[in-house]
């Protein structure tokens, strides 16, 4: 496809790696060819890193898969999956998890994405439902208020919560970005 074709939130292949387009802008300056500023992220290393293509450069949209899969247990330095497809195990590091390791718990399904067989990275579910293990008591009397508190959830990530949440409470939050949702009834 044309360089002027790119999108934001597209993944297309540079230098033979999946990138994906953070951020682009088309430019036409006075009377010199047009050009779009990209600003890319490589899937592979995670390096961040800005490219100008030129209006008549074409770019490789690249194709990934997604498999289902299912946390299975972490061995200290790589994590392991299995597709609940054909029960097929994978193993990925730290590093390619990225922040998504601390929302990580045994049975945990998954979304896996791999470029040419090969897994570079996850996609964690909208919400998870976690139990707070640790919080401060809950004041009586004290009118809702916007003021949040620290809570530590079961799998040792700490997030703020409203007041009216207690320590043995099942909560939702959303793992994308490490926040309160609502309260599980």
């Amino acid at each position: 496809m044309s360089a002027t074709q790119i999108r934001r939130g597209m993944i297309i292949v540079f230098d033979g790696d999946p990138c994906k387009v953070l951020d682009f802008r088309h430019h036409t300056p006075g009377n010199l060819r047009a050009m779009v500023q990209t600003k890319l992220r490589n899937l592979r290393t995670g390096v961040t890193f800005e490219h100008r293509f030129r209006s008549a450069d074409t770019v490789e949209r690249a194709i990934l898969e997604e498999h289902e899969m299912e946390f299975l247990y972490s061995d200290g330095t790589q994590y392991h999956f299995m597709n609940t497809e054909n029960y097929e195990q994978i193993a990925l590091d730290e590093e390619d998890l990225g922040d998504a390791v601390q929302w990580l718990t045994p049975g945990l399904r998954i979304q896996v994405e791999f470029y040419n067989g090969e897994p570079i990275g996850i996609k964690l579910p909208p919400s998870l439902e976690l139990t707070v293990v640790q919080t401060e008591p809950t004041l009586k009397g004290a009118t809702v208020s916007n003021v949040n508190k620290p809570a530590v959830l079961e799998n040792g990530v700490t997030i703020q919560v409203p007041p009216f949440i207690n320590q043995g409470d099942r909560i939702r939050v959303d793992p994308n970005e490490g926040r309160y949702i609502e309260r599980v009834k």
